[in-house]
């Protein structure tokens, strides 16, 4: 089995991708109030306006992370998470570059996110920022919340 890197739409029915979102949806409500977690469930992932893949190394799976269109030129990154075993190997800047790629390849103009304000969420503040995000006014319906941050970046 090759030790490649390799990313692939994901249509969220394999046990390993569930077991990983259960996590980061776990790991969400661990670090927010429910009222301050954003995840989109299985079926928000699902969505036809949404796009999700799971990266891989050799068999192993590794994260994901998914793309939600919002319209005029807009998308909004959705359910980054690695998976455990993979921390601080690339795996989350592997698949940022490849939804920006993506992005990009739609015709977006700008991407956005919201992600959590504690310190848990740090990492990945600082991924974000390393490829040129920076903090914005919330949009896309979302409302100011001490326990998000909101990022964006022209594309």
């Amino acid at each position: 089995m090759s030790d490649a890197w390799r990313i692939v739409e994901d249509d969220l029915s394999g046990a390993g991708i569930r077991a990983l979102l259960e996590a980061h949806f776990a790991g969400m409500l661990a670090h927010s109030p429910v009222g301050s977690c954003h995840f989109l469930d299985f079926d928000g992932l699902r969505a036809d306006d949404v796009t999700f893949w799971s990266i891989h190394k050799g068999g192993d799976l590794a994260g994901c992370g998914a793309l939600k269109m919002l319209g005029g030129r807009h998308g909004e990154i959705k359910s980054m998470r690695t998976a455990e075993a993979f921390l601080r190997q690339g795996v989350a800047a592997r698949m940022l570059s490849h939804i920006m790629d993506e992005a990009r390849r739609r015709g977006l103009e700008r991407l956005s996110l919201e992600t959590g304000s504690g310190a848990a969420f740090e990492p990945a503040i600082a991924l974000y920022r390393r490829h040129g995000f920076a903090d914005c006014e919330p949009f896309a319906g979302y409302k100011p919340d001490p326990f998000s941050r909101f990022m964006t970046r022209a594309i």
